[in-house]
């Protein structure tokens, strides 16, 4: 069975989704299996984050942000954690190497009043795992287990971690010991990407990992990897047991997953492909809001990683999005916008 769309606005209808943080207990923000946005870097930045929130999104994680330069009062980093009324619920997500200074940009974090802290230990990119954080914690699991306790003493709000099955190759991976350990620690919920660190994008995940930590453990486990469809976060959800879903690099170029998740775990039912015109819309509506938070030529260029995705299947995609790729002013996409669905629609 396959249902309707709903036309979205980015700073449209008002949604459930976005009261007011002070509304939401940690455990109801799990009810119901959210679908959630990763945090990615120079991704999950608080325009897609409203995007995705108003096409389904539950939950909604920030960028990594980087301990030291939070501390340092770095500009990027207190981009990061600031949060709008209205970007609700989402997470904080911090990474470091070491834990006392984790600790004190935990405090940073939660002063910007997120839903929770979530301590990045999943981030397999060498710079950053190769220095002992991120991914770079499984190298020692007993030592993150203490910084995670370290961590959840330091603040009142809900301390969560993002990780992998473990770093490399190991026979058996650690996670399941790992998440019963961190459990014990006061760790409030545990995301899961089912590979290994050493892995990367690469292979498959393997989602019954997320299956057996969900089975040693109380808290929410959260099933991350290879969710990139309706049917996957279904299947994930059906396979694991787990407490929700989480979407990374599907969301870049397809934020109408989150709806098409909600709508099949929600009613069973399918939604239409999005149309030409709602694709085109969702490229003004971005480029918009993008030149509005980051001005011109940034805001337009940084929208250019998701044309790819937002112009999929339409008649002359390739020669729109060459167009685009070559406009650096808000007005010259617009125009290019308004001609292409002009020409869609004669």
């Amino acid at each position: 069975m396959r249902g309707s769309r709903t036309p979205h606005m980015l700073g449209g209808a008002t949604s459930a989704a976005m009261v007011s943080a002070a509304t939401h207990t940690f455990e109801s923000l799990f009810r119901g299996k959210p679908v959630i946005l990763a945090p990615m870097e120079d991704v999950s930045d608080a325009v897609f984050r409203k995007l995705c929130r108003e096409h389904g999104a539950g939950l909604c994680v920030t960028e990594f942000v980087n301990a030291e330069g939070l501390l340092r009062g770095c500009k990027t980093a207190a981009r990061k954690i600031s949060l709008a009324p209205d970007d609700s619920p989402t997470a904080i997500q911090i990474y470091g190497a070491n834990p006392e200074r984790l600790a004190e940009a935990a405090v940073v974090a939660a002063a910007a009043n997120p839903a929770f802290v979530d301590i990045n230990c999943g981030c397999w990119v060498p710079k950053i795992a190769g220095r002992g954080a991120g991914a770079g914690w499984l190298r020692d699991p007993l030592k993150m287990v203490e910084m995670a306790k370290l961590i959840v003493a330091t603040i009142s709000l809900p301390v969560t971690i993002k990780t992998r099955i473990g770093y490399g190759p190991e026979s058996e991976m650690p996670i399941v010991d790992l998440a019963r350990r961190l459990q014990d620690v006061g760790v409030r919920a545990l995301t899961i990407h089912c590979r290994t660190a050493q892995m990367g994008h690469t292979g498959a995940a393997d989602w019954a990992w997320a299956q057996k930590a969900k089975a040693v453990v109380d808290i929410p486990v959260i099933v991350n990897g290879d969710i990139k469809s309706a049917e996957d976060a279904k299947k994930a959800l059906e396979q694991t047991g787990c407490d929700g879903v989480m979407i990374g690099r599907a969301a870049i170029d397809h934020p109408w997953l989150f709806e098409e998740c909600r709508s099949l775990l929600d009613r069973g039912t399918h939604l239409l492909p999005p149309s030409a015109a709602q694709r085109l819309a969702l490229c003004r509506q971005h480029l918009i809001a993008n030149v509005a938070e980051r001005s011109e030529p940034h805001g337009v260029r940084v929208t250019r990683r998701h044309l790819t995705g937002y112009l999929r299947g339409l008649n002359g995609a390739s020669a729109i999005r060459k167009r685009l790729l070559f406009c650096d002013s808000l007005a010259g996409c617009l125009e290019i916008l308004d001609q292409e669905e002009q020409r869609l629609a004669a």
